[in-house]
């Protein structure tokens, strides 16, 4: 049985990931945000809690991801500060979190020898699209500073890969959605201000495409890219081939929850003019090559799952608030 570590396991990507890589039979170390209270976050109510190792730790503490860290074969590097409005306000929280974080990732993984290092990366890297479907080998684009960060992480990433052989797999997934994710995070927002906003629904800018996918799906891409023998050294994206524009998505949803709803333009919402990613189209064609993976989710029978989730969680979103 491996051993797996997965750092920013008690989040919406990374619970998941724990989830299902219990189901697989991996030895799962969970790496998460120490609090005093001893808090889980997405794993506080996991029917697998019981599985799983955590540890509560600092992932911009090289200590504490040394210690997370020994006895494991493999590591899934899932945490950052992933929230793009609040890149806006402090950059430096990002260079910390997401390069340096990296680091110690990069630099543990060396020292204690590890098989493979998976690091999670996201299609922001790529900014809005110069061509369509988007591959792997386009071009990177800071357009925000959470996309920066991730761009330099990745960067550092390849090169650990190629100055010291580290075994590393970089995994590109376009967006996803699904259970738990923040409500920071379009769908959620969509869903609960449409449960709870009196008619109305507010959004940012409602014409730049995302390639969605359902959460569950990639997760199964990050299990697919470990498992492939072919890709060290090398980004590989996670999409669907598929794009929908956050104004056709929020007349999707509120259709299929039967509402009668109306959008107003929110400008706290919208990014800065230049900062904005118009479109995502994901190339896939390398994760279907050069793996198993098949998608199981469709977008209609991802959000069903998803509302179906958010109404019986609603207590945990706060819907008239505005998150960064």
């Amino acid at each position: 049985m491996s051993r797996l570590l997965i750092t920013g396991g008690g989040g919406f990507i990374g619970s998941h990931l724990c989830e299902l890589c219990v189901q697989q039979g991996f030895d799962v170390i969970v790496l998460d945000s120490y609090n005093p209270n001893n808090h889980w976050g997405c794993l506080e109510d996991s029917e697998y809690k019981n599985d799983l190792d955590v540890i509560l730790g600092d992932i911009r503490d090289y200590d504490s991801v040394s210690k997370a860290m020994k006895g494991c074969s493999a590591v899934f590097h899932l945490a950052a500060l992933i929230g793009i409005p609040y890149s806006y306000v402090s950059p430096l929280a990002y260079i910390r979190t997401n390069v340096e974080g990296t680091y110690n990732v990069l630099e543990t993984a060396k020292n204690l020898g590890l098989e493979q290092v998976l690091i999670t990366s996201t299609s922001e890297t790529y900014g809005t699209a110069q061509y369509v479907p988007i591959n792997e080998e386009h071009p990177l684009v800071g357009q925000s500073p959470y996309s920066a960060s991730k761009i330099a992480a990745d960067q550092l990433a390849l090169s650990y890969h190629r100055s010291f052989d580290l075994p590393l797999k970089i995994v590109r997934p376009f967006n996803t959605y699904g259970p738990r994710q923040s409500a920071r995070a379009v769908i959620p927002t969509i869903v609960t201000q449409s449960l709870t906003g009196n008619g109305k629904i507010k959004l940012g800018n409602l014409s730049p495409t995302r390639d969605l996918t359902y959460v569950k799906d990639t997760c199964q891409g990050f299990l697919e890219i470990y498992k492939s023998d072919s890709l060290f050294g090398e980004v590989t994206n996670i999409g669907m081939n598929s794009e929908i524009s956050i104004g056709d998505l929020a007349n999707q949803i509120v259709n299929l929850m039967d509402l009668d709803i109306s959008i107003v333009e929110d400008k706290k919402r919208i990014r800065p003019e230049n900062s904005e990613v118009e479109r995502l189209l994901c190339n896939n064609k390398k994760l279907l090559k050069k793996t198993n993976w098949k998608p199981t989710y469709d977008l209609k029978s991802g959000l069903e799952e998803t509302v179906t989730w958010i109404k019986n969680s609603l207590h945990l979103f706060k819907s008239e608030l505005y998150h960064v």
